[in-house]
């Protein structure tokens, strides 16, 4: 047995906003799965306290009147995901997140926003983790493929099937699978725990992050920072 073939929890945000400092979440999924496919979803819709954009309803489908109706307040809300999260990691459970630095980051972002306790204090200071982005992984193993590397075009390429790219659950459950194919098609991969896998990916999202950055600026940005930590992207304030 090894982590892929064992349980695995999919998340997934859908948001007012592709900044995760400053985005809010608009709904929200935590999907267990085991082997043989999904064993339980948790979805949220929150309302999120300010006007979601035409530009992000238009990909996830979500109206301000809708969230504004429908939705729980975003403390609760994002209370109940981070409980949710820190549930399955104190069972040793690996939490799969495709670019895994957006969703955490404005996890935390939000919970610091509304004054609750951070994912490692619900830890009892521990990082959060396993945690498997396989975003990250895919650009370490299969560096050189040419193309998009959205969900969308990772599904496709690992022969998964995604039929409501943008709805929370869908994404929490495509990620798994791709994670579970990337495994088996690297063994590499399959090969170590999901611990080790964690530690990796750290490293192997610093090195890409150092790779893009240095494109950017060739391409004229000479300003360019692409923040290097992961699975959380560091406060603005600590890279001011």
């Amino acid at each position: 047995m090894t982590w892929h073939t064992e349980e695995l929890v999919g998340f997934d945000l859908e948001t007012t906003g592709t900044e995760p400092r400053e985005a809010r979440i608009v709904t929200a999924a935590v999907v267990r799965t085991g082997p043989g496919g999904v064993l339980d979803r948790r979805v949220w819709l929150a309302d999120p306290g300010i006007r979601i954009p035409e530009q992000a309803a238009a990909i996830h489908g979500i109206t301000t009147e809708r969230a504004t109706a429908e939705g729980r307040p975003a403390p609760e809300v994002a209370d109940e995901v981070a409980a949710a999260l820190c549930g399955h990691w104190a069972r040793g459970v690996p939490v799969v997140a495709y670019n895994a630095p957006f969703d955490l980051t404005l996890l935390g972002a939000e919970l610091a926003r509304h004054g609750l306790p951070s994912l490692a204090d619900r830890l009892d200071g521990a990082a959060p983790g396993p945690v498997i982005d396989p975003l990250t992984v895919d650009r370490a193993v299969d560096r050189y493929r040419r193309g998009k590397r959205t969900l969308e075009a990772a599904a496709a390429e690992y022969g998964v099937a995604l039929a409501d790219a943008h709805d929370a659950t869908a994404d929490a459950e495509a990620a798994v699978a791709v994670a579970r194919a990337l495994a088996t098609r690297h063994g590499a991969v399959a090969a170590i725990t999901a611990t080790e896998l964690h530690e990796r990916q750290i490293r192997w999202y610093a090195a890409w992050a150092k790779d893009f950055e240095s494109f950017l600026r060739r391409k004229g940005d000479a300003s360019a920072v692409v923040d290097a930590t992961w699975p959380f992207h560091e406060p603005a304030d600590a890279r001011a």
